[in-house]
C-alpha cells in the first residue's frame, strides 16, 4: 500500500472546489470557460485549482483551437478507488490479518 501516494491525491481532492471540478468532468471533457460558469471565482483561481489537479495526475489537459480542454484521468481515479478499497474493505492482504490482530 502506497499511503504517501494516496494521501497526496486525497489532499488535492480535499478542496471542495476541486472535488466539484472532478465531478463536473465525470460527464466528459470541458473547456476552462465551461468549468468557470459553475463557480463564482475568477479565472486565476480556476487556474490554481486546475494546476493542482493536473500536477497530481487526476486531470489531463490539451489545447483544442483557442481553448484548453480538461478531462478526468480515469486511470488515476481508478487507482484512488482501488487504494481506498484496500483501506476500507476487508481483503486477504489486510494489515490487521498480516499482523494477526483480526
Amino acid at each position: 500500500m502506497d499511503y504517501e501516494y494516496l494521501a497526496k491525491l486525497l489532499k488535492v481532492l480535499s478542496d471542495k472546489n476541486r472535488l466539484e471540478i472532478v465531478d463536473l468532468l465525470s460527464c466528459g471533457p470541458l473547456c476552462a470557460c465551461d468549468i468557470l460558469e459553475h463557480f463564482e471565482f475568477s479565472q486565476p483561481t480556476l487556474s490554481h485549482h486546475m494546476k493542482q489537479l493536473k500536477q497530481s495526475g487526476i486531470v489531463t489537459s490539451w489545447k483544442e483551437g483557442t481553448n484548453v480542454m480538461y478531462a478526468n484521468n480515469l486511470e488515476v481515479i481508478e487507482q484512488i478507488v482501488k487504494l481506498q478499497n484496500q483501506i476500507f474493505v476487508p481483503h486477504q492482504n489486510c494489515v490487521c490479518k498480516t499482523n494477526e490482530e483480526c
